[in-house]
């Protein structure tokens, strides 16, 4: 451990957490940086730089050593997406689909034998993950899927059509990604579907990508595509789990993704206030410094307080998940957080005037980008009846 015990706290709780974050600033600056506006204007995915992360070990941070991860927690997660969005947001998402969605959900709930043929190659950035529920029709309404998968002898036949699958494709001709986890309904009980968890790879017969999703408000840096099962073979092997075990996978895994889109808004609104504070310092307007007029004020300190706030938040509900489940705060912080990164890059819009509405100052960009986190992984409305669900059953929690 380090003598100066100040630079330990909620945000950096030890030495590791402190040495990973500056590695991923550094990372950002040399590297992130320089790109992020030209492929968000050409709507491409870096693939060379994504893969770069491999060998920083940062594709599996949270998936355990034997299987090439890092086995860090929570807080590492958090803090790696929170660098990583001061620069490029749309990079970022395209990684958290890939570390989260995919790695950190073979990891959480994968067979032994699944984890160690597959993991080792998502971790050292061989393949490229993502993670498919979502449907044209089903967004939030999960039990409304139509894809189907049913055995047939040794495999299983997959049918249906996912949507918004960030990394659905790796690149403008429209490749598959390497390895997908795809929910689909394998029989019913209760009157309920019945959802399985099946690992698709890129060469199984029948998957394919449809359309790549074109002409993004933000997060132009991440593809999205839609993903094709005709007549899927699966291998039995290749099922995670028991067959309907999807909704307990999804629950174990709901609640890093969604605390780690909120640590996406920590880091675009900690750059909008940086800009935001540094053209108001430098700028003048009728012979004095724009930080000098109240309103100007009032957009900097709202600013930077709902951030400061919002972190807190992030980061102990992040200490918490190393303990246990906590939907009810996950949730919550990805409600505060995700309106909280949109308003602050309005503001400083704002606060920039003409240059703030241009690429040159990159707010506009942050702007964009930060409405995604209002709408993916769970929309503000989801959040909402979750939060009053939860609530209702465990007043508890408010005491």
């Amino acid at each position: 451990m380090s003598n100066s015990f100040e630079k330990f706290d909620l945000f950096n709780p030890t030495e590791e957490h402190l040495m990973l974050r500056q590695m991923v600033k550094d990372f950002c600056q040399t590297e992130v940086e320089k790109q992020a506006e030209d492929f968000d204007r050409k709507e491409e995915f870096n693939l060379p730089l994504f893969k770069q992360l491999g060998p920083l070990g940062l594709l599996g941070v949270t998936a355990p050593e034997d299987c090439g991860g890092s086995n860090m927690d929570a807080v590492a997660a958090v803090i790696v997406h929170e660098e990583l969005s001061t620069s490029d947001p749309g990079f970022c998402l395209a990684y958290l689909a890939h570390s989260m969605l995919s790695v950190n959900n073979l990891a959480t709930n994968c067979s032994d034998f699944q984890k160690q043929n597959i993991l080792p190659k998502l971790c050292s950035g061989e393949w490229v993950g993502c993670m498919a529920m979502s449907e044209p029709h089903v967004g939030t309404d999960v039990l409304g899927m139509k894809t189907t998968a049913k055995l047939e002898g040794e495999h299983y036949i997959l049918n249906g059509r996912k949507m918004w699958i960030t990394n659905g494709t790796i690149d403008e001709n429209k490749t598959p990604a390497d390895c997908v986890l795809v929910y689909a309904i394998t029989g019913e009980k209760n009157g309920r579907p019945e959802i399985s968890t099946f690992i698709v790879e890129k060469g199984f017969e029948g998957y394919s990508v449809g359309q790549k999703i074109k002409d993004k408000t933000g997060m132009r840096a991440s593809n999205t595509a839609e993903l094709v099962f005709e007549n899927c073979k699966v291998p039995k092997s290749h099922l995670v789990g028991k067959e309907g075990d999807s909704m307990l996978h999804m629950m174990k895994n709901l609640e890093i993704e969604r605390v780690t889109l909120a640590a996406m808004s920590l880091g675009m609104a900690k750059r909008s206030l940086q800009i935001m504070v540094k053209y108001a310092q430098d700028r003048e307007a009728f012979g004095k410094p724009l930080s000098h007029f109240g309103q100007i004020q009032k957009y900097i300190s709202e600013s930077y307080a709902e951030y400061q706030a919002s972190r807190a938040y992030v980061y102990e509900t992040a200490r918490c998940l190393n303990q246990h489940q906590h939907r009810l705060d996950s949730d919550g912080v990805k409600l505060v957080a995700a309106t909280m990164a949109k308003n602050v890059a309005d503001r400083a819009m704002q606060v920039l005037g003409g240059y703030g509405y241009v690429s040159e100052y990159i707010v506009e960009r942050l702007w964009r980008d930060a409405k995604l986190i209002e709408i993916g992984g769970g929309t503000l409305e989801a959040h909402q009846k979750n939060i009053t669900k939860d609530l209702c059953k465990y007043i508890e929690h408010l005491n």
